[in-house]
C-alpha cells in the first residue's frame, strides 16, 4: 500500500480515526500562542489540513483560512466542513501562495510527512516565504532519540453499525535521517475489547486452534468461525523524516525565532529539555 492509499481508501473514516483528539482545544492554545507571539493577524493556513477539523476551529476565531494537502478525497470532504475556506491540492514540501498569511499550523506531527531532511528543508522554506513579516509556524514534533518503539497508542470507536480499533506508534532505528509511523486499523460488526493487544491477526493463522487463539487474542473471543468475514483489517507504514529537537532548531534558526514548548495544549509551559515530543512555535525574522 502507497504512502498515501490507506487515508485515500479510508477518507470517509479519517475522523472517526482521529476521533480522540481535541481538535477545538489544539487550536485555541495555537491562537493564545499567536495573540503572545505572533503579529495577530487573522490570515491562517493549515498544512496537511486533512478533512479541515483544525481550519473549522479557526473559522470559528476569526480567521480567514486555508488548508493544502496531497489527498483530494480529504480536501474534498474539508471542503464541505469548511466552505469558507480555501483548500488546495498542494505538497506541503514546496507550496506557493499568492497572498502570504499570518499564521501557518502543521498539527498531528504532520510535519514529519516531509519524508527526508531536504525536503523538510523545502517546507521551512516555503512556510518562510509564505507567512507575513512577524507571522508564526506552529508545528508539534517528536524527537527520534526519545521513540520508544515499543509504544502506540490505541482507540476504540463505533460508526454507522461498525466497530473500529485503531493503532499507531513511531518506530526508529537509532540511526539515519529515517522513522516510520505504524498504523493499523480493524473494523468488526462485533465489539473489541479495551484490553486486546492488536487487531486479529488473521492473516497469520494457519489451522483452527491458532484461528481461535487470535480472535481471543483481538479481544473477540465471542465471534464464531462464521462471522469471521465480517472484520476487515488495514495495515500501512509511512516513511518519515526523523530528527532531534536539537537538529530542527538548527534548520529553523536561518529563517525564525524558535521557541519550544511542552506537547500540552492546556497550559503554555516551556519545554523540559527530556520530554520526546514537543511543540514548536516558530516567529518569522
Amino acid at each position: 500500500m502507497s504512502s498515501n492509499a490507506l487515508y485515500t481508501d479510508l477518507s470517509g473514516y479519517y475522523d472517526l480515526m482521529c476521533s480522540d483528539i481535541n481538535y477545538q482545544q489544539q487550536s485555541a492554545s495555537i491562537h493564545r500562542l499567536h495573540q503572545f507571539l505572533g503579529n495577530n493577524g487573522k490570515q491562517h493556513l493549515d498544512l496537511a489540513c486533512g478533512t479541515g477539523p483544525h481550519v473549522r476551529h479557526f473559522i470559528d476565531l476569526g480567521y480567514q483560512c486555508s488548508g493544502l494537502d496531497i489527498n483530494q478525497p480529504m480536501l474534498d470532504m474539508a471542503m464541505r466542513r469548511c466552505p469558507e475556506a480555501q483548500f488546495n491540492l498542494q505538497d506541503m514540501t514546496a507550496f506557493y501562495l499568492e497572498e502570504r498569511v499570518d499564521l501557518i499550523t502543521c498539527f498531528l506531527y504532520s510535519i514529519h510527512y516531509s519524508a527526508c531532511i531536504e525536503r523538510l528543508k523545502s517546507c521551512i522554506a516555503s512556510v518562510h516565504s509564505a507567512l507575513n513579516d512577524g507571522g508564526l509556524f506552529c508545528f508539534n514534533t517528536v524527537d527520534k532519540h526519545r521513540i520508544d518503539n515499543t509504544a502506540s497508542v490505541k482507540h476504540f470507536a463505533e460508526f454507522d453499525g461498525s466497530h473500529f480499533a485503531f493503532e499507531s506508534g513511531w518506530h526508529y532505528s537509532g540511526q539515519g535521517e529515517k522513522q516510520s509511523l505504524k498504523l493499523s486499523i480493524a473494523k468488526s460488526s462485533l465489539p473489541f475489547t479495551e484490553v486486546s493487544a492488536s487487531p486479529l491477526p488473521a492473516s497469520d493463522m494457519k489451522d483452527l486452534g491458532s484461528l481461535e487463539a487470535g480472535l481471543h487474542a483481538a479481544g473477540l473471543q465471542d465471534v464464531g468461525l462464521q462471522e469471521l468475514h465480517s472484520i476487515e483489517q488495514w495495515q500501512d507504514q509511512h516513511a518519515m523524516v526523523a530528527t532531534s529537537f536539537t537538529e530542527l532548531q538548527e534548520l529553523l534558526a536561518p529563517y525564525f525565532e524558535v521557541h519550544v514548548f511542552e506537547h500540552d495544549y492546556e497550559r503554555i509551559v516551556p519545554w523540559d529539555l527530556a520530554s520526546g515530543n514537543a511543540l514548536f512555535v516558530c516567529v518569522k525574522i
